[in-house]
């Protein structure tokens, strides 16, 4: 049906309409052995074969040295309906590449050199910044090549890879510049995950914890009771969170009316105002996924202070994130620095700060300025927490991980 025309003497037009959209997400467990038809009934080609390039974060080859050579086999074997363009390009991982001022423009040069177009496919294979970086390349080229995403930590199979966002860092700014696109199609396999270090592993749950906090109590839950079995890789536990999460925040995105963020709220960044600060204000010595686990520590408790939270919520979330062996405290949050991230999140969005506060579990609310006092009496709950737990903490984590990180 086609939505109703007005128009007034003056011919103002205003004319609502919808793009229709499709986002595919699959599970598999090892997507490059014996999965890949799952992989590869993702690549439509009309006349002759798909036409592939593919990317991959540098970082993964040096834990499975089979991995190049076996997506090449794969795209081969099949060569009747794919081509691989180009040998596989290697690109550094981490904000390392969000950080690079040329990446984009490397990315860009080498799809223009392999004359991709927008039946194309670009493949790429990484933690959330490679797909960050790759993905804005491929959203600005040609104005939207297909791009097939098979993130390879926790956190972005936890949330960021199914995301309709990619960005770069500017101006000492997280992903200032970047685009909204929605990927061609989400992969999250099990096999590329047994390469993460023990504390890349750990970072992706606390985007679990955040989007429970929002969403399910069950979830909530589920992650408390498991934390402690996640933290050592217990896979059955992590693989029920990261499963859980994903679907909740694809659900957010594909249901919850504000795709693209054209309305003031950013709920799936609860806790990120201080976080994507904290990142810059440490020059990015703290992961994505530390960072996190402070911002939403930081905002429950604020939470609790300010909206009636109840104060277990509280101490099931700092248990829970303590408990996943992740950061609640970071001395940067005393310094008055951190404050400055609450405009820059403003700005990234515009119009009025809002920021995504709870009063209950699973009850999220819109607040649209910030009580400092407060807000500093959350900070030294945390510490606080930080530092009665903190002993305990080293000593399991050198018992269970002498190498730590």
């Amino acid at each position: 049906m086609h939505a109703p025309l007005h128009h007034d003497s003056s011919d103002r037009i205003d004319i609502a309409f919808e793009i229709p959209c499709f986002h595919r997400l699959r599970f598999t467990e090892d997507c490059f052995g014996k999965d890949w038809p799952i992989l590869r009934e993702l690549f439509e080609s009309v006349d002759g074969p798909a036409r592939v390039q593919v990317w991959i974060d540098e970082g993964l080859g040096k834990w499975d040295t089979t991995l190049l050579r076996r997506i090449r086999e794969c795209i081969d074997h099949d060569e009747s309906r794919l081509q691989l363009v180009s040998p596989i390009h290697e690109v550094a991982g981490g904000e390392t590449i969000k950080n690079d001022p040329f990446a984009i423009d490397r990315i860009l040069s080498e799809i223009d050199r392999d004359n991709l177009d927008r039946r194309s496919y670009i493949l790429v294979i990484g933690g959330g910044a490679v797909l960050d970086a790759v993905g804005f390349a491929a959203a600005i080229a040609h104005r939207g090549i297909r791009l097939i995403r098979v993130p390879t930590t926790t956190l972005a199979q936890a949330d960021s890879g199914v995301g309709v966002k990619n960005a770069v860092n500017a101006f000492g700014k997280k992903n200032w510049k970047g685009t909204f696109a929605i990927p061609w199609g989400v992969i999250n396999d099990d096999k590329v995950l047994c390469g993460l270090s023990d504390r890349d592993f750990r970072c992706g749950f606390s985007e679990a914890v955040k989007v429970s906090l929002l969403k399910s109590p069950v979830a909530f839950d589920h992650l408390v009771e498991n934390a402690a079995s996640i933290a050592v890789r217990e896979m059955f536990s992590a693989k029920q969170a990261i499963r859980s999460s994903v679907l909740m925040h694809l659900a957010h995105i594909t249901q919850g009316g504000d795709p693209i963020e054209t309305l003031e709220a950013r709920p799936l960044d609860f806790g990120h105002w201080s976080a994507h600060k904290l990142e810059a204000l440490t020059g990015y010595a703290l992961r994505h996924g530390e960072a996190v686990s402070i911002g939403v520590a930081l905002d429950t408790a604020y939470s609790s202070i300010k909206f009636g939270l109840s104060s277990q919520v509280v101490q099931k979330t700092l248990f829970a994130l303590t408990s996943l062996q992740l950061p609640i405290f970071d001395p940067w949050l005393e310094d008055v620095a951190i404050f400055k991230g609450l405009e820059e999140f403003r700005q990234h969005l515009g119009g009025r700060l809002t920021l995504t506060m709870l009063e209950d579990l699973g009850r999220p609310i819109d607040v649209h300025e910030v009580d400092y006092a407060a807000m500093k009496h959350a900070i030294h709950i945390v510490k606080d927490y930080a530092i009665a737990t903190s002993a305990n903490l080293n000593t399991v984590s050198t018992l269970r991980n002498p190498s730590r990180w």
